[in-house]
């Protein structure tokens, strides 16, 4: 496909500073999953805004306890064709001429049943990592499901 480099400027970077928190082991009992009901973009601010609840609600345990993982990565761009809205403004703009946008952020496209946030944890601290994923609901458009996933029984059906 075949484009004018002047109608592409560069990718903005996403807003999620770390998308691993906590400690990474294989010592945990049960994984957590926060997995999507709908299609939809999510903002890359409202991935980090969810990330950032995440980890508050699990710093009273303490980073050694729990290992959080944002899935999704936001690689959509999102563009913006602005339009001033005052008086006069008519003379100023193009409308809708060439109005392919500047971009203004970027986004991750989620498909149902797509996880956007897990967490690894032990058994004394699983209601904690069930605030901690309901607390990051409320900072992602729509809603989700949190599925618990208990990881000694997989083990112990691969080793079987």
């Amino acid at each position: 496909m075949f484009y004018n480099k002047k109608f592409a400027p560069g990718t903005p970077n996403p807003k999620v500073a770390r998308f691993t928190t906590g400690k990474f082991g294989h010592d945990y009992d049960y994984k957590l999953e926060l997995i999507s009901n709908a299609r939809l973009q999510i903002r890359s601010n409202a991935l980090e805004a969810a990330r950032v609840a995440a980890s508050k609600k699990l710093a009273s345990i303490g980073e050694e306890a729990f290992y959080l993982r944002v899935v999704t990565y936001p690689h959509v761009v999102m563009r913006e064709n602005k339009m001033i809205a005052t008086a006069g403004a008519d003379r100023l703009q193009e409308g809708m001429r060439k109005a392919f946008g500047k971009p203004i952020g970027v986004a991750a496209r989620v498909d149902i049943g797509s996880v956007i946030l897990d967490i690894l944890i032990k058994a004394e601290n699983l209601d904690k990592a069930k605030a901690a994923l309901k607390a990051a609901t409320t900072k992602l458009p729509f809603t989700y499901k949190i599925v618990v996933t208990p990881l000694k029984q997989i083990e112990a059906a691969v080793l079987a």
